[in-house]
């Protein structure tokens, strides 16, 4: 039986973190988020007890454009998903997936060992990646 290695959150999860402020507005994350050609940002953390918040397309989709309002009026911190879930990035591949899958969520922030941002991992990466 061929044993294969072991897949970590690190290797499969996309390195470049886009972040943006929770003060900023809903029209400037879209901006951000065409600009870079990604569906989500990560809301660092404000201080040492806070949590990373993450924006995506759907919360957008979902609290701005389906409510009718006004994405230059509406602040991220608005409408971000905060806490969120959050993988370490030294964590074996297929827990990551249970994980995501036992909280119904379709990516995370990776974080390092003192709880910055440093990627984020998608479902479908972390599934393509280990199979």
């Amino acid at each position: 039986m061929k044993t294969r290695p072991i897949l970590r959150v690190r290797d499969v999860m996309r390195n470049e973190v886009h972040t943006i402020d929770g003060l900023a507005t809903v029209s400037e994350a879209v901006a951000l988020m065409r600009r870079h050609n990604v569906s989500s940002l990560a809301v660092p953390r404000r201080d040492d007890d806070d949590e990373p918040g993450l924006v995506g397309v759907t919360d957008v989709a979902r609290k701005v454009i389906a409510e009718n309002r006004a994405p230059e009026r509406v602040n991220v911190y608005e409408i971000m998903s905060k806490p969120v879930l959050t993988l370490p990035s030294d964590m074996q591949a297929r827990y990551a997936v249970r994980l995501l899958v036992r909280f119904g969520v379709s990516r995370a922030v990776v974080v390092d060992h003192d709880r910055s941002p440093v990627g984020i991992a998608t479902l479908r990466d972390l599934v393509l990646g280990h199979v």
